[in-house]
């Protein structure tokens, strides 16, 4: 049984710093690719980044140069370092594994950018 469990959101100030963190179960996970995701309230599920089964990235241009996807395949763990946070930033941050036949999501984080 495949599960994504995600941590690590809470509140912080704007120009501050948070890291997510994936655990993942249920999958040979070094094969695996992963992508994360948030979403605002009222607002569109927003696709944020990708890490390939063999580290290989691609970021979506708002947060591109602020956060970083990465992966620790000993601790079956996948991250978000997120730098330079902005109010707008604010949502639940979603981890999420896709097979042919199924998407796999965490129950999410919630972020919250606020002086």
């Amino acid at each position: 049984q495949v599960q994504l469990v995600e941590s690590g959101g809470g509140l912080v100030r704007p120009g501050g710093s948070l890291r997510l963190s994936c655990a993942a179960s249920g999958i040979i996970f070094s094969r695996a690719g992963f992508n994360w995701y948030r979403q605002a309230p009222g607002s569109q599920r927003e696709w944020l980044a990708t890490i390939g089964s063999g580290g290989w990235t691609n970021y979506a241009d708002s947060v591109k140069g602020r956060f970083t996807i990465s992966r620790d395949n000993a601790k079956n763990t996948v991250y978000l370092q997120m730098n330079n946070l902005k109010p707008e930033d604010t949502a639940v941050y979603s981890c999420q594994y896709s097979t042919i036949a199924k998407d796999y999501w965490g129950q999410g984080t919630q972020v919250t950018v606020s002086s």
